[in-house]
């Protein structure tokens, strides 16, 4: 494979995926960065914006498995991994694998079960394996996991442990559409061609099969990252850890993703290099649910974005 190969993919992914999802290029971008750089996303959005269907969607335009969890109070952990059942007829126990042996697992609303569930994702998260009664068993390995959580909902939701946010390469957040596309909205779903109707048609193509994704990653390698911009992201990382307002600054993984994103972000622009503004876009959606700020900062009324914001500005650019 090529980097005009993975240009040309990129650019027919979105293509694809804009016959069923309206507008929203920014949050398909960031989506298509955490697929590309082998990691996963934390989808953020009122009900309704499409999240599920645009998870649903990338998973057929990069012809890989798709299943869907519904997080809810009393799901257990072998809802989401399996469990080993007892074959009266083989006189043995078969494992019946739970939905999490996909290659895209949507998380729907994962703040909605508890902490003990939420765990059941850190192993798949983290080593693409998953455990069950003491045997190992592997994952695709574009095992990627997309969640969903509703910002303005909290009655009866379970916050996130830092270690499950941290595992989370971007957090995407997914506002409601202009009026314009809004408008289209309105128009299609009168039609034959609402966006679930344009998906389930037929009418979008498969760009490329799953097993070819790994050979699309491996073309990210040949994006130059200057040793000075490796530095540059050393040192935004490390000065969350010193800013008046943060109680709790981002760990050395924040580092990787930044750096992983960074990449692919460049890779997205078309380019085979990386800039420092590639390294700042991608600043935010890497380090928003990471950082915990000082209770009386939260209080002014200071935001998370805006701190970032700050701790750029503070961090010297390479030239």
């Amino acid at each position: 494979m090529t980097p005009d190969h993975l240009k040309e993919t990129l650019a027919r992914t979105r293509a694809e995926v804009a016959k069923v999802i309206i507008g929203q290029a920014d949050v398909v971008d960031r989506c298509l960065i955490c697929i590309f750089a082998n990691q996963h996303g934390l989808i953020e959005g009122v009900p309704g914006v499409a999240k599920t269907l645009l998870v649903r969607t990338l998973a057929h335009v990069l012809g890989s498995g798709f299943a869907r969890i519904q997080f809810t109070p009393d799901l257990m952990p072998a809802d989401i991994t399996g469990t080993n059942v007892f074959n009266l007829q083989k006189n043995e126990f078969t494992l019946i694998k739970g939905p999490i042996f996909t290659s895209f697992l949507l998380a729907d609303e994962i703040n909605r079960a508890p902490a003990k569930t939420q765990s059941a994702l850190l192993q798949a998260m983290q080593e693409r394996l998953v455990t069950i009664d003491r045997d190992t068993h592997l994952l695709p390995p574009s095992f990627t996991v997309f969640a969903t959580q509703n910002p303005i909902e909290y009655e009866g939701t379970y916050p996130l442990p830092e270690a499950q946010k941290d595992r989370f390469m971007l957090k995407i957040s997914m506002a409601a559409p202009g009026r314009d596309e809004e408008y289209t909205l309105a128009q299609r779903t009168l039609g034959p061609d609402s966006p679930e109707a344009t998906l389930a048609s037929g009418a979008v193509q498969a760009v490329v099969k799953a097993e070819d994704l790994t050979g699309l990653r491996d073309q990210l390698r040949a994006i130059t990252l200057r040793e000075e911009l490796v530095g540059y992201v050393v040192d935004i990382i490390r000065a969350t850890r010193t800013h008046e307002s943060v109680l709790v600054g981002a760990g050395p993984r924040a580092t990787q993703s930044l750096l992983l994103a960074s990449r692919a972000a460049a890779a997205l622009a078309g380019r085979d290099f990386v800039t420092p503004d590639d390294v700042k876009s991608m600043a935010v959606p890497v380090l928003e649910h990471r950082l915990i700020l000082r209770p009386e900062f939260e209080i002014e009324g200071l935001s998370i974005g805006e701190v970032i914001q700050s701790i750029l500005q503070q961090v010297a650019v390479p030239r």
